[in-house]
């Protein structure tokens, strides 16, 4: 069976996260106010191709503890939805 995956990665919220800090900085020069916090990570789509549904759910989070996300940095969770 194909699964899709949608893999969100953010940054810990105990640290700084410099991008979003730019960001809530900059909005009011482009006429957006009362922002307080930006958080900025990222967003992984990816097809694992598994027998079962928990087969594929393995697969993802060892893709994301190994490879997509950085534990010591990043927080990460996902979904899955059948192809």
């Amino acid at each position: 069976m194909k699964f899709y995956a949608h893999i969100n990665i953010m940054p810990k919220t105990e640290l700084l996260d410099p991008q979003g800090k730019v960001v809530v900085k900059n909005l009011p020069n482009v006429g957006i106010e009362g922002v307080e916090d930006v958080r900025i990570g990222k967003h992984v789509m990816i097809t694992v191709e598994a027998d079962t549904e928990d087969a594929a759910h393995d697969k993802v989070d060892r893709a994301c503890s190994k490879l997509l996300a950085n534990p010591i940095m990043e927080d990460y969770d996902f979904v899955l939805e059948e192809a």
